[in-house]
């Protein structure tokens, strides 16, 4: 079962909170960051490069400074202030009408270490030390990762009633997503949350952080290894994440474009696809999307395709086997276009299906790209059956919207 703790969140007054707020870290490059922060804004924190004119890297020791500096201005100015005990909160995001409702917590970097805390991608080292750096000289977990578990009745009903009363934050950000949230202070709902979690529910799954859960989990192991009387409950066991209930959560299409048919005409790339998959023109007029698993929409030389896989050509039995995007890896993009590596071809590219289908025709009608692939998504019970099964989903397979925003909490080491 998994261990979690409530915390004294460090957050933004409510009046402050739409300008403190920010997209993630990792959603927008040094530029978009520097256009977009106004004064108060946590990027300011997150994104340090953009208070150096030129733009720093991102790994210069000066803007990791900065980041310290920033954090301290932060609270000195009063942007952001401690709450005076440890709560869970209650945080709601809101996209095209439906919601979804996550409790902020502490989990346990042990849980991560003994594959309680389940993950489906692999990580890169130089990523993990980039997140490991801003969480050790922060002393702090400034930005949230982002879990699932498995529904749980009673958790929703807690969740139901805290979010039945009036809210903390309430503002909808840049893209027209709300965000809401509520505190749970109440000394009784805490031990029950806390209980319900050590006593239920059995694993967390990783849906979008894995580079800073594994700092994290790196970070405490540091920390440890650093103080000969540890007990195990030191605030630095101990990392922020936003948990969502499975039946919550929709990840969405995250598509590929490429940019060349390796040598081949259009005439004889589609004549190759033939023998793997059923082609059929669907026209330039309307953009198709894929109607379901081993369906895929292709754009290609201004028209639309649709690409049906043989029977035979997947592993309904393998969870990665049956997955989409080891269909189209397996069969067109090694196979036809030679791309071995999605990670570091230099000839692929992706694109989150929030930019929407139009987007893939965008890329390819410029000339920039060649083919644009688009792929039915993979559903969370897909995510968690990898998870559980200790497999690793291939690179770029699973887009989450909307992003957790930062800011609205921040967890402390100390």
């Amino acid at each position: 079962m998994v261990r979690v703790k409530p915390f004294a969140a460090i957050r933004p007054p409510k009046d402050l909170t739409p300008e403190v707020a920010a997209p993630p870290y990792d959603v927008l490059n040094s530029e978009e960051a520097k256009a977009m922060a106004g004064e108060k804004s946590l990027l300011h924190i997150t994104k340090p490069e953009i208070d150096f004119d030129p733009i720093l890297p991102d790994h210069d020791p000066e803007v990791y400074d900065k980041a310290v500096e920033n954090f301290r201005l932060w609270q000195e100015r009063g942007w952001l202030v401690r709450d005076s005990k440890p709560c869970y909160y209650v945080y709601a995001q809101t996209m095209d009408g439906r919601t979804q409702y996550g409790l902020v917590l502490c989990a346990h970097t042990d849980d991560y270490a003994d594959g309680v805390i389940k993950k489906h991608e692999l990580t890169r080292k130089d990523k993990e030390d980039d997140r490991m750096i801003h969480v050790s000289i922060q002393n702090a977990n400034i930005e949230p990762v982002f879990f699932s578990y498995k529904d749980n009745d009673e958790l929703a009903a807690i969740v139901r009633k805290a979010a039945s009363g009036p809210s903390e934050y309430r503002f909808v950000d840049e893209n027209g997503f709300g965000h809401e949230l509520w505190v749970i202070d109440d000394d009784a709902t805490i031990s029950r949350i806390s209980d319900i979690f050590s006593s239920e529910i059995d694993a967390f799954y990783v849906a979008d952080g894995h580079h800073r859960t594994a700092a994290a989990a790196r970070v405490g192991e540091e920390k440890r290894k650093k103080n000969p009387n540890h007990t195990g409950n030191e605030e630095y066991n101990y990392f922020m994440a936003v948990c969502f209930p499975e039946s919550q959560l929709r990840i969405i299409d995250y598509n590929r474009v490429v940019k060349d048919l390796a040598g081949m005409s259009e005439e004889e790339f589609l004549a190759a696809l033939q023998e793997d998959f059923v082609v059929e023109n669907k026209g330039s007029e309307e953009i198709f999307h894929p109607v379901g698993l081993h369906n895929f929409s292709m754009y290609l030389g201004g028209s639309w395709y649709s690409l049906t896989a043989r029977e035979g050509r997947y592993d309904d039995s393998d969870p990665i086997g049956v997955l989409d995007v080891t269909v189209l890896s397996s069969l067109v993009l090694d196979k036809l276009l030679g791309i071995k590596d999605l990670r570091i071809d230099k000839r692929i590219d992706f694109v989150g299906g929030i930019r929407g289908l139009g987007e893939l025709a965008r890329r390819v009608d410029s000339g920039e790209m060649k083919v644009a692939f688009a792929l039915y998504p993979v559903s969370m019970r897909q995510l968690i059956n990898i998870a559980d099964s200790g497999k690793i989903m291939p690179p770029k397979t699973t887009w989450f919207e909307p992003k957790l925003r930062s800011g609205l909490a921040i967890h402390t080491l100390d």
